[in-house]
């Protein structure tokens, strides 16, 4: 008995048995998403979590390191000695909060703020490599519903680069774009 094969399309050229599956496409995404954005980010302090950090002290309001590493899902330890390494780089400082003594807010330096600028256009040229068999709107469809499905990101979030950027975003919800 001979078995007809599913003959290709030009939406799904070459694809392995199962490439239909979700797990299989998020996990061809997210490969490729790792690839991409190590080589944009390059030998930046702690990498992608580096980034991620920057983008959340220079796009959020988080009053203390504590809170940061609770936004981020980053143990408390491994944030202390990732803020370390971020202040020696000289991208960040650590303030007195205004509203607690206790407490050390954790503010971008101006060179941070260039650092994250440059980072986020590079990320952004990464992620458009990344999704470039799709348009615009399809582009624009599966942001939106991934954020949907997964809830908002921490972190890089397309505010914190329109702050350092100087661009618009589309809606000022996350979740909504």
């Amino acid at each position: 008995m001979t078995t007809r094969a599913e003959p290709q399309t030009a939406a799904h050229p070459a694809q392995p048995e199962g490439a239909d599956d979700l797990g299989w496409g998020l996990g061809a995404l997210l490969r490729g998403y790792r690839q991409r954005v190590t080589e944009a980010i390059g030998d930046f302090p702690h990498g992608a979590r580096g980034y991620q950090t920057m983008c959340a002290v220079v796009g959020g309001d988080h009053p203390s390191q504590l809170a940061l590493a609770g936004h981020l899902g980053i143990d408390k330890t491994v944030m202390t000695y990732l803020l370390d390494d971020l202040v020696d780089a000289g991208l960040v400082e650590r303030r007195p909060n205004p509203a607690d003594r206790r407490q050390r807010q954790i503010v971008a330096t101006d060179q941070g703020t260039r650092a994250v600028a440059e980072l986020c256009r590079r990320v952004d040229a990464a992620e458009n490599d990344l999704l470039g068999r799709l348009d615009d709107d399809e582009r624009a469809t599966l942001r939106r519903l991934l954020s949907k499905a997964t809830g908002p990101a921490p972190g890089h979030t397309a505010e914190a680069c329109a702050v350092v950027t100087g661009t618009p975003t589309e809606s000022p919800d996350p979740r909504s774009r």
